[in-house]
């Protein structure tokens, strides 16, 4: 099977947590969504570029090499011009992350209250091993059973209520490293 120049770039690569995420696959509703988002950029289809990977990711959790692909001969750009954006801002992923995915923040507010204690004590208590991330081309680590995955975050904008957190997209303040048992146990009995 060959690969292509755009699958030798990317970052992703096969997680734990791929199980629950169903893989690239366009479908016509899918796609009419697509096409209906790219009419509010009459000008410039490029400038669909983001809304589009945001619909993708959502639907499928992570951002492939055949999802770029797709999206870049829909826009009629070359791929690399997709993967420029999604290399660009931190919000896309190029592999899966958990089922429930936990970006902690660690500005100077939550470094301060405590963020970095609030990670190393997630990690504990879910198995992640944070050796093999970085912060730039594979920022999130993943359980073993594929549940969780935790990357740090930029300013998730509440530095009075220093640490938070965000799991998937709902929003936690005041959560230190007492508080994360607490904290995952609101996540381990959903499905």
């Amino acid at each position: 099977m060959s690969v292509s120049p755009l699958q030798d770039s990317i970052a992703s690569h096969e997680t734990p947590g791929t199980k629950f995420f169903p893989p690239f696959e366009m479908t016509p509703e899918l796609e009419a969504e697509i096409d209906e988002r790219i009419t509010h950029y009459p000008d410039s289809k490029r400038s669909a570029t983001l809304p589009l990977l945001h619909i993708i990711q959502h639907k499928f959790g992570y951002l492939s090499a055949k999802s770029i692909e797709w999206v870049a001969k829909k826009l009629e750009l070359e791929p690399i011009k997709v993967l420029e954006v999604v290399t660009f801002y931190p919000g896309f992923r190029q592999s899966a992350p958990g089922k429930f995915h936990i970006r902690v923040c660690r500005t100077l507010s939550c470094a301060m209250g405590g963020s970095g204690e609030l990670m190393d004590r997630i990690c504990e208590l879910t198995g992640i091993d944070r050796s093999q991330s970085d912060s730039h081309h594979h920022p999130i680590a993943v359980s073993p059973c594929g549940r969780f995955s935790v990357e740090f975050a930029e300013c998730l904008a509440s530095c009075g209520t220093a640490p938070v957190c965000l799991v998937n997209d709902d929003f936690h303040e005041g959560v230190t490293a007492e508080k994360a048992e607490e904290l995952l146990g609101k996540y381990k009995e959903e499905n």
